[in-house]
């Protein structure tokens, strides 16, 4: 289990990785650290649960289906994503980790 968010991250590599931090029922927080990874063309998500998320560290294209353009998120930036909204990450920070904290609710 971590102690810190920022360490250690993992390395570099082709997938995103995602690390459970807390999860009770209707409730997971989780960390999330991407490294140049988006989401595969033509993919979106569509999760049964909602959705606030930050941005700690790094930079991010956060596409909402229902805007007209991707939000582009800095360190502090939050968003919150309803249940059932369409929303793809277009791109992640690829010099540096690009460091999220995710909290799924019901």
């Amino acid at each position: 289990m971590l102690d810190n968010l920022f360490n250690p991250l993992p390395t570099p590599g082709a997938q995103e990785h995602f690390e459970a931090l807390l999860a009770r029922p209707g409730l997971r927080i989780e960390r999330i650290v991407s490294h140049g990874q988006a989401s595969p063309p033509g993919f979106w998500y569509n999760q049964a649960q909602g959705e606030w998320v930050v941005l700690l560290a790094g930079s991010a294209g956060l596409r909402l289906e229902h805007e007209p353009a991707e939000r582009v998120l800095r360190p502090g930036d939050f968003v919150e994503i309803p249940a059932h909204c369409r929303h793809r990450v277009e791109w992640t920070d690829s010099t540096q980790a690009t460091v999220w904290l995710a909290v799924h609710y019901d």
